[in-house]
């Protein structure tokens, strides 16, 4: 699912996450690289996993699928993975 498909386009990483929470979804795909310093990830139990790209277009983030379907497999509850550069 997706923020935009949820309805929740345009909240803040604070009331993504409680929604996330609320609805029970585990892991959070992002590229905010500040969500960490932003947010007690480890308090709210949803794995994060942050795309870090040159760019946040589709021509930097699809090289890195791959390592992201790894990363979600190993993704825990409020911790925080790097993928990419």
């Amino acid at each position: 699912m997706t923020a935009q498909e949820r309805g929740w386009a345009g909240a803040r990483n604070g009331a993504l996450l409680r929604l996330m929470r609320e609805v029970g979804a585990g892991v959070l795909v992002t590229t905010d690289r500040n969500v960490e310093y932003q947010q007690n990830v480890a308090a709210t139990g949803i794995a994060v996993v942050v795309l870090v790209a040159r760019t946040n277009t589709l021509e930097d983030l699809v090289p890195l699928v791959p390592a992201l379907l790894d990363a979600l497999g190993h993704a825990e509850p409020g911790q925080v993975t790097h993928v990419g550069a």
